[in-house]
C-alpha cells in the first residue's frame, strides 16, 4: 500500500522523532502548520493503512511508525522499476546514471556499494 504526498511527508516527521504526540507533530511543520483536523485525519487514514499506531496516554495518544522509513522506501522504489524500468534493475541503474549529473567520486563509490554487494554473494 502506498501513501499519499502529504502522508509521506507526516510519516518523515513521524519517522524522525520515532513516537510523537499530535502537538509534536504540528510543530514538526513550517508555518503555515496544516490545520489540526488535516493532521488528525492523515493519520486515521495512515493507521487504517497500517503504517502508524498508537498508545494511549492519558487523553493523549502517542503515534509511531509500525514500518521503518527503509523498508517504505525499499517497497516504493521496488514498484517504481517494476511500472518504469520493465522490472529491470539495470535499466533503472541505465537511466539514474545517465540522467543524475553523478561526479567521479560518486560514481565510484556507487561502483564500490555494488562491488561489495557482488562479494557478499560469492
Amino acid at each position: 500500500m502506498k501513501l499519499s504526498r502529504a502522508e509521506e511527508e507526516l510519516m518523515n516527521h513521524l519517522w524522525s522523532r520515532k513516537r510523537a504526540f499530535m502537538k509534536d507533530l504540528l510543530d514538526s511543520y513550517a508555518e503555515p502548520k496544516p490545520a489540526t483536523t488535516t493532521i488528525s485525519t492523515l493519520l486515521k487514514r495512515m493507521q487504517e493503512k497500517k503504517f502508524v499506531g498508537y498508545e494511549s496516554k492519558g487523553k493523549l495518544r502517542e503515534y509511531f511508525p509500525l514500518v521503518s522509513k527503509e523498508s517504505y522506501f525499499s517497497r516504493h522504489l521496488k514498484g517504481l522499476i517494476e511500472k518504469f524500468f520493465n522490472d529491470s534493475p539495470a535499466q533503472f541503474a541505465s537511466f539514474f546514471t545517465k540522467k543524475t549529473d553523478l561526479s567521479e567520486e560518486e560514481l565510484l563509490a556507487l561502483k564500490g556499494i555494488i562491488d561489495d554487494k557482488l562479494n557478499q554473494k560469492k
